[in-house]
């Protein structure tokens, strides 16, 4: 089983799709920026090139991580220490009854979405009690990532 980078790219560059318009004004945007505390001000001082390509960049990193938790191929490939040209007979032939079993977005964005939901959202919960946030913002922000991490999921999950 290789990496597929083009998947990984292209999940990533979906963060940015979805932040444009989850965070716009008229969706969720101006409540985001009263709950985080943001302002115009502050946002018309930001280098956006280096916070989209940065962005771009953790997202790649999520990514990475998250083809380990939709293809269940991945679990297959770790049981054999990550070698399939050492293992024995009998994981070429599992491979071969299975290789591509739910290798399809919905099944991706499953996993992506429950992902989002029992991590994402209860990191971003117990930051923000530390940081004093609403849970408002926990909300928006949380949301956000679910939202990401499903179509991250789908998108990585069905392209082989």
């Amino acid at each position: 089983m290789e990496i597929n980078f083009l998947a990984l790219l292209l999940a990533a560059l979906s963060t940015l799709v979805v932040g444009f318009i989850w965070y716009n004004p008229k969706v969720f945007g101006g409540i985001w920026m009263r709950e985080s505390g943001t302002t115009e001000e502050k946002m018309k001082g930001a280098n956006m090139m280096m916070i989209f390509g940065l962005s771009v960049v953790y997202a790649f990193l999520i990514a990475f991580i998250l083809q380990m938790l939709t293809i269940h191929q991945f679990g297959a490939l770790g049981m054999v220490g990550g070698d399939p040209s050492v293992a024995k007979p009998s994981y070429a032939a599992f491979m071969a009854d299975y290789g591509d079993a739910f290798r399809t977005f919905k099944h991706g964005a499953l996993h992506g979405f429950m992902t989002g939901l029992f991590l994402v959202f209860p990191l971003t919960g117990t930051n923000a009690l530390y940081e004093r946030r609403s849970f408002k913002y926990v909300m928006v922000t949380s949301g956000f990532w679910i939202v990401c991490f499903t179509i991250m999921g789908g998108i990585i999950c069905a392209m082989k």
